[in-house]
């Protein structure tokens, strides 16, 4: 296998930091090889993972909403961010309808 070179600074991953480069256990996270249509390896940085988001009252994860890191929810429009109902995006089917009958019942 050819040597590689890291093209950029040190991954994202501050634990991968406090440890040499020559540790494998920690690198899968941050790098990838890659074969280039040139015929040669080159490191393939990932990003990170995104958060998915959670109700804000059962801390729940918010179902059909995908979970991306801010830039990519920044680029997202409005409908993929949010389900159509009131409260989408930010409170849980379950907690929408407590928040109704709470609100029938006063």
């Amino acid at each position: 296998m050819q040597r590689l070179t890291y093209r950029r600074r040190l991954s994202y991953n501050s634990l991968f930091q406090s440890y040499t480069l020559s540790c494998s256990s920690l690198t899968p996270a941050q790098v990838r090889v890659l074969k280039t249509p040139g015929n040669e390896l080159r490191y393939f940085y990932k990003g990170k993972v995104g958060k998915s988001p959670r109700c804000g009252d059962c801390h729940k994860k918010l179902q059909g909403i995908p979970a991306c890191r801010p830039h990519q929810y920044s680029r997202m429009s409005k409908t993929k961010k949010r389900v159509s109902r009131a409260y989408g995006g930010s409170r849980c089917a379950s907690c929408v309808k407590d928040r109704y009958v709470a609100a029938v019942e006063t």
